[in-house]
């Protein structure tokens, strides 16, 4: 394996922004590992798709330790694997609010625990942390989602002060909408209060909208690339176009019921 070449393992590598890293990055020449819940070690379009749950540690860790025995090392982890989640805030339950939690903070918790002795041990590594635009504003009718990528971001920023001094390089990607099926397996309270729903109603419409004009996931992967090839990657990377990359600019300069008041006109 020539110095550029890196061990790549993505989690949730099996359809979505995770596909596309996974692809982009083997025809690039690294050794990827994608994961997927249902996998059994099958070859990929030039990568491989290995077992892992990232809700459960006793998988996070055989997988961890499948890529090490296989490649003896692992150079960088994407953390891809996410839920989406919809319904107003006083509607999702405390036990539907931790399933996503479960999944989109505390799965890459687990990844990267596993993942850090072994990267401490060969002397460095790097940790791309898969986030949202949507950590930046509690977006209306997916506050949890808002949340939860949120707290990864925090989570990543102290994991990055704390690990730079063994050469661990983490990064944050925050994407905005591209064209994947991340909105069929969102999750959903089952009761929508009557209260709410118009409101939910109306920004299920205005997401659908902008999901259909949502782009390329290859987009993000050369993102990803570009950073595995920088030695000096920046902390967080925005991959958003238009509106979403305007709000994340509002909401610092706004003030904070004004942007409240321009977020509920755009749902509205």
């Amino acid at each position: 394996m020539s110095s550029n070449t890196k061990v790549v393992l993505v989690t949730g590598g099996s359809s979505g922004l995770g596909k596309s890293i996974c692809l982009r990055l083997a025809n690039a020449g690294h050794t990827v590992y994608g994961t997927s819940r249902k996998a059994k070690g099958e070859q990929v379009d030039g990568y491989s798709l290995i077992a892992m749950d990232v809700t459960d540690n006793a998988s996070v860790q055989q997988a961890v330790e499948a890529v090490i025995a296989k490649a003896g090392r692992l150079d960088v982890l994407v953390n891809n694997a996410g839920l989406g989640i919809q319904g107003a805030v006083e509607d999702v339950t405390p036990e539907l609010g931790q399933r996503l939690f479960d999944t989109n903070v505390w799965g890459p918790h687990r990844v990267s625990r596993a993942a850090l002795p072994h990267m401490r041990d060969q002397g460095g590594g790097t940790i791309i942390n898969i986030s949202s635009v949507a950590a930046n504003f509690g977006l209306p009718y997916r506050g949890f989602y808002s949340a939860s990528k949120a707290a990864l971001d925090r989570m990543s920023e102290a994991l990055s002060t704390e690990v730079t001094r063994f050469g661990i390089k983490v990064v944050t990607v925050q994407p905005g909408e591209f064209n994947t099926t991340i909105g069929d397996s969102r999750l959903r309270p089952e009761v929508i209060s009557e209260a709410h729903r118009p409101g939910y109603e109306r920004a299920m419409e205005v997401l659908g909208g902008s999901m259909h004009y949502s782009r390329d996931p290859d987009e993000l992967a050369q993102v990803v690339e570009r950073i595995i090839n920088d030695p000096k990657p920046k902390a967080r990377y925005v991959v958003a176009q238009g509106m979403q990359k305007i709000s994340i600019l509002a909401k610092k300069l706004l003030p904070g019921r004004m942007f409240e008041r321009k977020v509920r006109k755009h749902y509205e």
